[in-house]
């Protein structure tokens, strides 16, 4: 029962630091929008496209993070279906 406890908790600060990361995500989007607008230089705007990128990445690697600890924590599958499972979710998503 314990562990049920944390792992609700893991995940809620998982959802919250998720939700944080695409909050900042959005916000860097909004500022190439801006940039553009204001007309500024295509290097600046390339150099904030490729940062924005590289957040959404880290937060789709931190996503895929959390489908296979589920598929690894899955109580009802054995060994080799869970394997199964996390080489289903990297062919599918990566």
């Amino acid at each position: 029962m314990e562990d049920q406890a944390i792992t609700s908790i893991d995940m809620q600060d998982q959802q919250q630091a998720m939700l944080k990361r695409l909050a900042r995500v959005e916000g860097q989007i909004r500022g190439i929008q801006a940039m553009i607008k204001r007309g500024e230089e295509c290097e600046a705007i390339a150099q904030q496209f490729s940062a924005a990128r590289s957040a959404l990445d880290k937060a789709y690697r931190l996503m895929l993070t959390c489908l296979l600890e589920e598929a690894l924590h899955d109580q009802e599958q054995d060994t080799a279906a869970a394997l199964e499972r996390v080489r289903s979710i990297f062919t599918k998503y990566t």
